[in-house]
């Protein structure tokens, strides 16, 4: 995937030419220069469908359901079904052909349904060929290793273990006194991206949050977070999906990881595979589905990586888990209608609100959305008592084009240094 645009700002911002000159342009600039292209060059791309997904060729649908509640909807994800959009009594989302073959059943009504092809058809745009303003894993890679080389003093890169393709999982640590895998007792603040695969847009925002943190290292509030805490960037926590996703130079709707599966379907869905309510509630036990939750918890090396990580730092106290598209921020439960104790829900409330109040996005428990079990942020709260955020960030699709980026990561970044300031002790936020 060529960059056009955003990355060769980014390029010439992090020196990956030769020759260029060491900060010679301000995040601030980058971003202006992505809406100072012309729109045309901004949108997404629309070559030719891909003539295979055109033929439905793996048997999934847009299909539009009624749905009238979160006990409904969470049925909907027991089924197979990866509810996109609920808009009032209807959800929307892809289903297989296992999946249409329960939703065919008088249990369900299904008031619409599509092939992907004509799904993207009718969002005004065929499979693009590129989005040259996204990263794929290699550009990833490359600035996330020239970030950490041109700002060693604070800055420091490791792999936090392998995919099932054998692609590293790489994680940005910024620390003033800590390098690696070293421990720290400083406090501790964890961003991923890309638990799944299309969903391009979560990358971008930890990855362009953490040029933000270098390009401001030296303002008051920025260089004491950085003094004081010990800050954690995963952009890009399923590499193998993403890359499936954009390897034909088509578009696949892909959510899950590469795993092969015991019928030989492919992927896992990550965010169902944490061991906190494994497979219970809103997930699916069938492995073509887009919610499956694979064979047994953390069965995947993705998120065994993500549990060793956690587990091995103590100090962690907030987190965000980045994904798109619903423009709100969720947090525990979401496996469970239960609220977690009085005093963590009030803190989950205050601080949802005022990263809400920062991005415009409602802000809520998990749960009153849907059920889903084996989630990562109920995992992580449970698991380490980590104030743990899901971001659902905005945009119409999955692929929402790049003028999207600009918007999207200045709120985004509002709220991620919100979160670093309460990191210290988030129960003094109430």
């Amino acid at each position: 995937m060529k960059q056009l645009i955003l990355s060769l700002a980014l390029l010439s911002f992090l020196s990956l030419r030769a020759g260029a000159e060491e900060g010679n342009t301000s995040f601030n600039q980058l971003l202006k220069h992505i809406t100072t292209v012309s729109p045309e060059a901004l949108a997404v791309p629309e070559p030719s469908i891909d003539k295979s997904l055109a033929q439905n060729a793996d048997g999934r649908f847009w299909v539009t359901v009624k749905a009238s509640d979160a006990r409904a909807r969470t049925r909907l994800l027991e089924a197979g079904m990866d509810i996109v959009e609920i808009n009032g009594e209807n959800s929307s989302g892809f289903a297989g052909p296992h999946t249409m073959d329960i939703l065919s059943s008088k249990a369900f009504i299904v008031t619409n349904r599509m092939t992907i092809a004509e799904y993207a058809a009718s969002q005004g745009k065929d499979f693009p060929a590129a989005d040259s303003a996204y990263h794929n894993f290699k550009e990833t890679t490359d600035l996330l290793k020239q970030m950490a080389a041109a700002n060693s003093d604070i800055a420091s890169l490791f792999s936090i273990g392998k995919t099932v393709e054998g692609r590293d999982i790489w994680c940005l640590r910024i620390n003033s006194s800590a390098k690696g895998e070293t421990p720290s007792s400083k406090p501790g603040s964890l961003y991923i991206g890309n638990h799944h695969a299309r969903e391009h847009l979560s990358n971008e925002v930890p990855l362009l949050f953490a040029a933000w943190l270098f390009d401001h290292k030296n303002d008051a509030d920025i260089k004491k977070y950085i003094n004081t805490l010990d800050i954690y960037i995963i952009p890009m926590l399923n590499p193998d999906g993403a890359e499936f996703d954009i390897k034909t130079g088509s578009y696949q709707y892909h959510r899950k990881n590469m795993s092969t599966n015991s019928d030989k379907s492919r992927g896992v869905d990550l965010n169902r595979n944490y061991d906190s309510w494994w497979c219970e509630a809103g997930a699916s036990t069938y492995p073509g589905s887009d919610t499956y939750c694979g064979p047994k918890a953390f069965s995947e090396p993705e998120s065994q990586a993500v549990k060793r990580f956690i587990e091995a730092r103590r100090n962690l106290k907030t987190h965000i888990s980045y994904h798109t598209y619903a423009s709100e921020i969720l947090y525990p439960w979401g496996g469970s209608d239960a609220d977690v104790p009085a005093k963590d829900k009030a803190i989950f409330e205050k601080v949802g609100a005022e990263m809400g109040k920062l991005t415009g996005y409602l802000s809520h428990k998990s749960s009153e959305m849907y059920i889903a079990t084996g989630d990562s942020c109920d995992w992580a709260y449970a698991s380490g008592g980590i104030f743990a955020f899901t971001f659902e960030l905005d945009g119409r699709g999955f692929y929402p084009g790049a003028a999207i980026i600009t918007s999207t990561v200045n709120k985004n970044i509002k709220a991620a240094v919100y979160l670093l300031s309460v990191t210290d002790n988030p129960y003094k936020a109430i």
